[in-house]
């Protein structure tokens, strides 16, 4: 399997994440081979079938772009990886140690300690630094393994020497010769390291190339033993680079679904703050995520197939449904990713404008950012239609409907499908309203249960009252406004603080209620004080 890791014969595919294995874990693993301990098991899918996706090789090898994998390796990353570094390169082991500090490392076995039975194994392991020179606290040297003689003199045998047989014999050599009794040692520790350590085996699972991408997928995401939860979008970046008709057409140029999502999401939070926020550097995102703006398109792609089907078989009752779960996802073809992706980011585009117009300005004020998928959905889906007065109120009914309602807390991906066909069909075709607007109620009683800031009705509540012209109460003047908003750190703050209710006699149960609340600036609330003394100019 080393063999294979580096011919390039096993590749990862490139939704994997990297390597990254500690210092720790490494030497824990090169105990357990040592002792022909069960390792776990391995998984490879077979290339060529169903499941095209762009490949890498593993961490530290030496593979050149134009190999073509014969297996990806689904499970056991982490191990093989390390494995290959430490036992069959002949470059230093890329870990890190303490406090994630990154350590290039050299690993050795102590034969002594290896040949004792009673010895622990995991302290016959010795990494060594790059320079493979050990130092001590104030930097001078307690331990040279520089050249191949003071390796021997310390009885410290490289393990990425195992699979090197001259180079082997040419460090025993020179071991033996230090002594008589190192005949056995020598013996011994060939038998019970250097023949099991070869001789190791790894159990392993080879998934046909017949499998099916979303079988192979799920089978990942269950058997993973990094843990790492197998996301989509990093499953269709690879499926997209691998994509040989776009590589055809373009040059042999690869699409990357990475940059691409990351050039909309970044003019989407430039304009509309709502959407949360992007660092191209790190990656890290807020608010309107890669996996919401695929469901858009989704949802998109299967309410045109299902009406393009109805159109030529009128009333059938097998028409293809509309849907945006996982499996729609795997199976979004590139060629339609990039057709209907540009007009969902205008479309998100117009829903920034339209969540505004809703005094919604701020992602940690959007009482659903799930709302947004099939918001997203409707508008690219209405085209022309959705610039109209009457689908302008109705938009903003089922929208109202369904935050103070609370209907899109919870599992959504039904209640995106009905909502995109109903709200599309209402505003259309002048159909039924849809349930999101039949199926919500709102009882007086619940606003003096409103108390968490994470509630959907309790921000939907803030923003009626921006929408209703809120001023506040240091700077009066025109009524709160986006700028005004971000500008003053304009918040959800109580008008009767504690100190109040306890001075007053009043009942404290509705102190946290959004009806003791209303939107006020910082300076608003200094002035107001922990008394409830105002102090405004």
């Amino acid at each position: 399997m080393l063999d294979d890791v580096a011919a390039g014969r096993i590749q990862l595919p490139d939704f994997q994440r990297q390597w990254k294995w500690d210092d720790d874990r490494i030497r824990a693993l090169l105990a357990t081979v040592t002792l022909d301990y069960p390792l776990g098991v391995a998984m490879t899918l077979e290339t060529g079938g169903d499941a095209h996706f762009k490949a890498r090789p593993l961490h530290g090898t030496e593979v050149q772009p134009h190999v073509v994998p014969e297996q990806l390796l689904l499970d056991g990353q982490q191990r093989l990886t390390s494995l290959y570094q430490a036992l069959w390169s002949d470059r230093p082991v890329e870990t890190t140690g303490t406090r994630n500090k990154p350590l290039r490392r050299w690993y050795y076995i102590d034969i002594v300690k290896a040949v004792d039975e009673a010895a622990d194994r995991d302290e016959a392991i010795v990494p060594v630094p790059e320079d493979r020179v050990v130092r001590g606290a104030y930097g001078h040297a307690i331990r040279d393994l520089s050249t191949r003689e003071k390796e021997c003199a310390s009885g410290l045998f490289p393990l990425n020497l195992i699979f090197e047989p001259d180079l082997t014999g040419t460090w025993q050599r020179v071991y033996v010769s230090g002594g008589d009794d190192r005949w056995d040692l020598w013996s011994a520790f060939q038998a019970r390291v250097i023949d099991t350590v070869k001789g190791f085996k790894v159990p392993l699972i080879r998934l046909p190339k017949e499998t099916r991408k979303e079988a192979g997928c799920s089978v990942f995401e269950r058997v993973n033993t990094g843990g790492v939860v197998l996301n989509v979008f990093e499953l269709l970046t690879a499926t997209y680079a691998g994509d040989a008709q776009y590589s055809t057409e373009h040059g042999g140029q690869d699409f990357s679904l990475i940059k691409d999502w990351q050039d909309i999401k970044s003019k989407l939070c430039a304009d509309h703050p709502v959407f949360g926020t992007l660092d191209r550097g790190t990656g890290q995102e807020t608010g309107l995520t890669s996996l919401d703006f695929l469901q858009a398109i989704a949802l998109v792609r299967t309410y045109v197939r299902k009406q393009e089907f109805l159109a030529e078989h009128p009333g059938a009752a097998n028409a293809p449904a509309v849907s945006c779960k996982r499996r729609d996802l795997l199976h979004l073809p590139l060629a339609d990713y990039t057709l209907i992706a540009p007009k969902t980011a205008e479309a998100l585009s117009w829903v920034g404008r339209f969540l505004a117009t809703q005094h919604v300005f701020r992602e940690r004020d959007l009482p659903y950012g799930s709302q947004v998928v099939p918001l997203a959905a409707i508008a690219v889906l209405l085209g022309e239609a959705l610039h109209e007065p009457d689908a302008q109120e109705k938009l903003a009914r089922w929208y109202w409907c369904g935050v103070l309602g609370e209907l899109y807390g919870g599992v959504t991906d039904t209640r995106f499908v009905r909502d995109v066909e109903q709200v599309v069909g209402w505003i259309k075709d002048s159909g039924a309203e849809p349930d999101t607007v039949t199926e919500a109620t709102f009882q007086e009683q619940r606003l003096h249960r409103l108390a968490s800031r994470n509630s959907a009705a309790y921000k939907g509540i803030h923003a009626l009252l921006l929408k209703e012209g809120a001023i506040d109460w240091y700077f009066h003047g025109e009524p709160i406004n986006e700028q005004f908003l971000i500008g003053q750190y304009v918040d959800i703050r109580q008008v009767f603080p504690k100190a109040w209710f306890e001075q007053n006699g009043v009942d404290a149960t509705r102190m946290s209620s959004i009806v003791n609340k209303t939107p006020l600036s910082y300076r608003a609330m200094q002035a107001m004080g922990s008394t409830g003394t105002h102090s405004f100019p």
